[in-house]
């Protein structure tokens, strides 16, 4: 396992012990349909994804939203909300804070894992949404692309 590899690991694990435990009470019969017109203007979202049993789990995330109203955001590729996005699609996002301490209510939405040749797509929503700051963030923590995975998460349940 690569230095990086390890420090991301490991900023994962501190931001599970400081993940708000609010987040954990987001469910599917508390959410909303609608858009994501209630997260412009936000900084941050928690992202609950479903594990295979069904239990929640909420991951707050720097998210760009672009014209069409889909949300994007970045990660790593083996990121756990990855594996379980893979699993199931459906998926649920509200503005939070940092910590995840949603500040809205959840929307019901549908995720995926974007190919390689989508990312530019994401990239760019997430480039207007933060600026230089995430520029800079994304040279000193950014890792190496072959590590990155784009999630793109549009409202609603999609068929």
């Amino acid at each position: 396992m690569r230095a990086f590899e390890r420090m991301a690991r490991f900023s994962d694990r501190v931001f599970d012990r400081v993940r708000h435990k609010g987040a954990f009470s987001l469910t599917d019969d508390d959410a909303v349909d609608g858009d994501f017109d209630s997260l412009r203007g936000h900084r941050y979202a928690v992202l609950v994804t479903l594990r295979r049993n069904g239990d929640v789990v909420p991951s707050p995330v720097w998210f760009g939203l672009d014209e069409a109203g889909h949300a994007y955001v970045k990660t790593r590729h083996d990121a756990g909300k990855v594996k379980r996005l893979r699993n199931d699609a459906r998926v649920l996002v509200a503005p939070s804070n940092a910590r995840g301490k949603p500040t809205g209510p959840a929307i019901r939405g549908t995720g995926c894992v974007l190919a390689e040749h989508e990312w530019p797509r994401a990239e760019r929503a997430l480039a207007a949404a933060y600026g230089a700051g995430r520029r800079m963030s994304e040279r000193v923590l950014g890792g190496p692309s072959e590590m990155a995975a784009y999630l793109e998460i549009r409202p609603g349940r999609g068929a």
